[in-house]
């Protein structure tokens, strides 16, 4: 297992006479931990990490670890750092192509190496959960008496792709996605650096930030989009990768969408503006705009529920419930499945009928309150559970409704400053209807009307 294949060797020979065929996330791989872009909670010193790159041995030795994390995150950038670094043999396997022969095999040459020179052998195992149970389950003695370090790498989560055994014999790292200003930093230097495009062109803000969002925070991706623009920039002559040469190279418009200025706010309003207007589509195309635009699924799920209490209301109350199982499903799940639940929501905000009156009434009863129209609760109304109540007269005369015939008592129940002000004035739309002829009966009762029964012809 230490001898590459002959294809394999002439390969990398072909590479390390031309450097510059290697794409260029593999030739701005980083060469030592501090060349890592992003994980600096894993890259702390005495990490983990930080003690198998240093080669740690003795009683307090690093024991196997498997990296966890979204696709770009470094988990494979990690495993060749380590790789440079260690003194003893480094072996490397994909669980795609291997199998528990090629695993034997390496454990095999590990205690040969330890039996014979007291070399140890570090394995990285990519995909590990693409292995079976029993594959996994061949990998415990030699983890297990450390005949072999494992570093695997997994984007699954552990705790259903992994077996406990190994898991309990390992330490589990979760790498998290790069930030804008981790996949920033990498462009740059992707940008100067020898390895990389060594200066030749330069990099513009507005193409900078295409990048930053097509790459997701994924390093990978951000220097294969970076190599395709420069490319195409090259061709053209130019002495700079522009927006436009980005965009056509990448094939991806740029979206004007800067989250933390106007165009944020501005196309924020136009998707609740669209929602009020009954306007599905420009509804749709505002929420694909923010969403290509990197936008956080949690802010657009907390917009939509406003939408449906302000927008929506009591025409159909069901479309806060809607927003809220979205905004609620949005932060279990994530993009970019969570495009789907708010399409959903959208839509059915968008197409359900309209309502403003309960925005209207709370804004109407605060104006009065603000105004120092509120006043003492009539006695009949406050509390009479404690000793002494009575003596106060709080609570006298009170009527319970639940011991009346129709449920409705004709009481005062507001204070007088504000007795008889209406302030919800519902509409006929939608749902809305049945509160509309509901708050008509109730607010006649409560007043001691009756309404004239209707003779039969």
């Amino acid at each position: 297992m230490d001898e590459p294949d002959l294809f394999t060797a002439a390969a990398e020979e072909r590479q390390s006479r031309e450097p510059g065929r290697a794409p260029l996330a593999v030739r701005m791989r980083p060469r030592t931990l501090d060349e890592v872009a992003g994980q600096r909670q894993l890259l702390k010193p005495g990490s983990p990490l930080r003690r198998l790159v240093a080669s740690s041995r003795g009683p307090a030795a690093t024991s196997s670890v498997i990296l966890w994390g979204p696709p770009g995150t470094g988990k494979t950038t990690l495993a060749h750092v380590i790789s440079q670094a260690v003194e003893g043999r480094f072996v490397e396997l994909s669980a795609i192509t291997a199998g528990v022969k090629e695993v034997r095999a390496v454990i095999d040459g590990a205690r040969r190496a330890i039996g014979m020179s007291g070399r140890e052998t570090v394995l990285f195992l990519d995909e590990i959960h693409r292995f079976s149970k029993a594959q996994q389950d061949s990998l415990l003695p030699a983890v297990e008496n450390r005949w072999v370090t494992l570093i695997a790498a997994t984007t699954e989560n552990p705790y259903f792709s992994v077996i406990s055994p190994l898991l309990s014999r390992s330490l589990l790292l979760t790498l998290e996605s790069l930030t804008d200003e981790d996949i920033r930093a990498l462009l740059r230097r992707a940008v100067a650096d020898e390895r990389g495009l060594e200066g030749a062109l330069e990099l513009t803000a507005e193409a900078e930030d295409h990048l930053v969002r097509l790459a997701g925070g994924d390093a990978r991706r951000a220097l294969t989009t970076l190599e395709a623009a420069a490319g195409a920039a090259l061709e053209k002559g130019e002495a700079s990768i522009t927006l436009a040469t980005t965009e056509t190279a990448v094939n991806q418009a740029a979206v004007r969408y800067d989250k933390d200025g106007d165009q944020h706010y501005d196309v924020a309003s136009a998707l609740i503006k669209s929602i009020r207007g009954s306007d599905v589509d420009a509804t749709l195309h505002y929420l694909a705009r923010m969403i290509e635009a990197g936008e956080d699924p949690r802010f657009i799920a907390r917009r939509l529920m406003i939408s449906a209490s302000e927008d929506v209301g009591l025409a159909d109350p069901s479309a806060l419930q809607t927003a809220v199982a979205a905004a609620q499903a949005v932060a279990l799940i994530g993009f970019p499945e969570a495009r789907i639940i708010l399409s959903q929501a959208a839509i059915a905000l968008a197409l359900a009928p309209k309502s403003n009156s309960a925005y209207l009434a709370i804004d109407a009863a605060l104006a009065d309150v603000r105004q120092g129209l509120a006043g003492a609760v009539p006695p009949h109304l406050r509390d009479a559970h404690y000793g002494g109540a009575g003596k106060l007269g709080h609570g006298h005369g009170y009527q319970y409704p639940h011991d009346l015939p129709e449920g409705i008592a004709t009481q005062q129940y507001a204070p007088d400053a504000v007795h008889g002000k209406e302030y919800y004035r519902p509409n006929r739309r939608g749902g809305e209807v049945r509160y509309a002829d509901t708050v008509e009966w109730t607010r006649g009762r409560l007043r001691g009307e009756r309404r004239a029964e209707k003779k039969a012809d």
